[in-house]
């Protein structure tokens, strides 16, 4: 009997993507004193490149990695909020990003009409966000707070409502940047529990965290990123020993 094969929900090859910074160069004391200070110019540099690699559908996903290694530029390229200036990444499946604390959400509407607009944008019909409404503001634990301006909340409860929206939604493939770790310890072990029933009903996961803990419990399989390259694409437990004897800094 022939397996029947399963196809990848995310497929990478040879990405790559670039930005330009800004590098002043470098003046004398008397330039700056006539008016003639550091000037700006472009300069370009690699975030990531040449990284490959396929998820195949139900996967937990670690991406490991120091600050500015290209962790978050790599979720941005699967959730198609950037495009690849080389290479390809193919995603096969609906994404619920929760990357950002702010993405999607307008400062001066209302809690309330916030949900509705950032459940719209990801697909929800009003019917289905009506069905659900009760059970994301009770997740998120608001209530009181409906028709504040979305500006006016804290950090800690603009990512109890994001959070909220964004686990309620169908789409197969969720990712999950550092922003959970701006909520309390309790709500943040109840999004963990939200995870965890996700994981168990067949959902991807990507999930970018300092948190050796938590990529344990969660992930099965790490990506390590190094420099805007991929260096390691193993079990969650190898690629940890390895960040871990290279550089110790992983809680």
């Amino acid at each position: 009997m022939t397996e029947s094969i399963v196809a990848p929900v995310i497929q990478v090859k040879d990405a790559g993507i670039r930005f330009k910074r800004n590098r002043r160069s470098r003046r004398s004391f008397k330039d700056l004193f006539a008016g003639r200070g550091r000037r700006a110019r472009p300069d370009e540099f690699w975030a990531l490149r040449d990284v490959s690699f396929d998820v195949q559908p139900g996967e937990a996903i670690g991406v490991v990695g120091r600050n500015g290694q290209g962790k978050s530029t790599l979720l941005k390229l699967v959730a198609e909020v950037v495009y690849p200036d080389e290479g390809s990444v193919g995603v096969h499946e609906g994404v619920a990003p929760l990357i950002e604390i702010t993405g999607g959400f307008v400062d001066d509407l209302s809690v309330r009409d916030n949900v509705y607009l950032t459940a719209g944008l990801h697909g929800m019909k009003r019917a289905e966000i009506d069905a659900r409404f009760d059970e994301i503001i009770e997740f998120s634990e608001i209530g009181d707070f409906l028709d504040t301006p979305y500006k006016h909340l804290s950090s800690g409860m603009k990512v109890r409502i994001a959070f909220a929206v964004i686990s309620r939604l169908e789409e197969p493939i969720i990712l999950v940047d550092e922003v959970l770790a701006v909520g309390d310890k309790a709500f943040r072990e109840k999004c963990y529990r939200r995870i965890e029933e996700l994981l168990a009903g067949g959902r991807t996961l990507f999930f970018v965290s300092h948190s050796e803990k938590d990529l344990r419990r969660f992930c099965t399989r790490g990506l390590y990123l190094d420099k805007g390259a991929l260096v390691m694409d193993a079990p969650i437990a190898d690629v940890l020993d390895r960040y871990n004897a290279e550089y110790g800094v992983t809680k």
